[in-house]
């Protein structure tokens, strides 16, 4: 794959950590506007390079990065407007709130569970005691921009308990062009591991990719607060279809037209090896009431054409492994084999990614990497050499010098075949001095002609003002 130059044309500076970037026409405008949602919960759109606020939630955001040394993955992580914004003024909101802070599913701090595959305790754990054991409550609300200008929050679509700060997603929510519904993609839950296996379980609401049919209205204006499907009442479970489980963390899931049919692009960040991105366009998504069903007669589910990503015993192309410095030789790892049986019994079922980039490299043209930050394919024609691909942002090159901290852009082209795909680095012009530069989002606008990447000086949240948002152009 060729080498892909572009330069990062700054939009907006100084501004909290960006989540998520992409654009809408406000009703009775012509244009699209950008819409820029920061984590600690402010929203702002940019119009005529005028930047201008939309909504403020953030006293109603958990507080952020008290407990994880100003690190955080909680906050506002999604916005999504309706495919009839511009008629209806519909949008939706997914994050953290407020006053639900909980002591943790885990004693020990949120990333320090590691399974040991000799102690078969620990690959077996159990989330128990869910309303007294866990980190937080997400939501997910709908919105609506009446026709006098205000915002109003009309309805909560989902309340969710979580047990881990980290792991929530982002980038969470975004319409499907095919369906018409809302999807919700859910990260496992958090720590290191998935420590209670919750993404392959099929009535945990955590790991999965979920459709809401939120033209259904469910009269259930305060839903309550569950961490499975089955606690839901019947008639919002009639609203939800699960496409996809066996998912770690995700920055969303993106569309790309192909004929008259849509290939669908997700991204999973990995534990410590490798990222992945997959692709499909074919699937057979399970109505939750099926699901539920299902469970209460103990019935085993015909599951063909419903994707599974294979976490938690496979990330991306490889059986999950634990890596060790080996006491002989510091220059060497040890790999281990995390979850022996859940790799065998999900080898067949599970989809292999479009491509993957590891954690350490040593090929002279690649990178290696930290966390997949963002997936979007690129349709517009002024970077001819992206024309077609898909690109992709990652939070950190992963380097053991002392230089300052770089992300990396990268991208790959779609294949027809679903053999694993090569990927190639996408060089920036743009020089960010002696300051960090963590790409920590990817965004795009409504017909994929344009790319806006978000950077910030600071994976701390604590770290005000150090978000810059850039539009990539040739």
């Amino acid at each position: 794959m060729r080498k892909v130059k572009v330069r990062l044309r700054p939009i907006i500076s100084k501004i909290n950590m960006p989540t998520v970037l992409k654009t809408a026409v406000l009703p009775g405008d012509t244009i699209e506007s950008l819409f820029v949602t920061t984590q600690v919960g402010e929203i702002f759109y940019i119009r005529d390079e005028v930047i201008r606020t939309f909504l403020d939630i953030s006293p109603r955001i958990i507080k952020l990065g008290l407990s994880s040394g100003g690190y955080d993955e909680r906050g506002l992580l999604g916005l999504a407007f309706h495919p009839n914004f511009y008629y209806n003024g519909l949008f939706y909101l997914h994050f953290s709130v407020a006053g639900t802070q909980g002591p943790g599913s885990l004693p020990g701090a949120f990333e320090s569970f590691k399974p040991n595959p000799c102690d078969p305790k620990t690959l077996n754990l159990k989330w128990s005691n869910r309303e007294i054991h866990y980190d937080h409550i997400d939501t997910v609300e709908e919105w609506i921009l009446q026709s006098n200008g205000q915002l109003q929050k009309r309805r909560t679509i989902l309340n969710i308990r979580r047990p881990f700060l980290n792991h929530n997603g982002v980038n969470s929510l975004n319409f499907s062009p095919e369906t018409g519904s809302l999807v919700l993609t859910t990260g496992d839950g958090g720590s290191g591991y998935d420590p209670f296996n919750l993404s392959q379980d099929d009535m945990e609401i955590a790991g999965k990719m979920i459709e809401i049919d939120v033209a259904k209205d469910t009269f259930i204006h305060n839903p309550p607060v569950v961490t499975r499907f089955n606690e839901l009442p019947v008639p919002i479970q009639e609203t939800l279809t699960v496409i996809a489980k066996g998912v770690r963390n995700i920055p969303g899931i993106s569309f790309q037209k192909f004929y008259n049919q849509y290939i669908k692009y997700v991204g999973i960040v990995g534990q410590d090896l490798v990222e992945s991105i997959f692709s499909f366009v074919h699937y057979k998504p399970i109505p939750v009431t099926q699901l539920v069903q299902a469970s209460l007669m103990s019935n085993e589910l015909d599951q063909a054409g419903f994707i599974n990503f294979g976490w938690r015993g496979w990330e991306g192309a490889f059986p999950t492994s634990m890596m060790k410095g080996c006491s002989t030789d510091p220059t060497l790892n040890e790999k281990t084999m995390t979850y022996y049986d859940e790799t065998i019994k999900t080898a067949v079922k599970r989809l292999l990614p479009l491509t993957s980039y590891f954690h350490k490299d040593p090929r002279p043209d690649k990178f290696g990497g930290t966390a997949l930050t963002g997936v979007h394919p690129y349709m517009g024609s002024e970077i001819p050499d992206l024309k077609g691909s898909i690109v992709f942002s990652d939070l950190a090159r992963h380097e053991q010098s002392h230089a300052p901290v770089r992300g990396v852009l990268a991208y790959t082209s779609a294949h027809a075949d679903c053999k694993l795909n090569d990927f190639s680095v996408i060089e920036t012009d743009y020089h960010f001095g002696s300051q960090s530069a963590y790409y920590v989002s990817l965004g795009t606008n409504l017909d994929q002609t344009r790319l806006f990447l978000g950077v910030s000086g600071s994976v701390k949240v604590t770290n005000a003002n150090q978000g810059t948002v850039f539009e990539i152009i040739p």
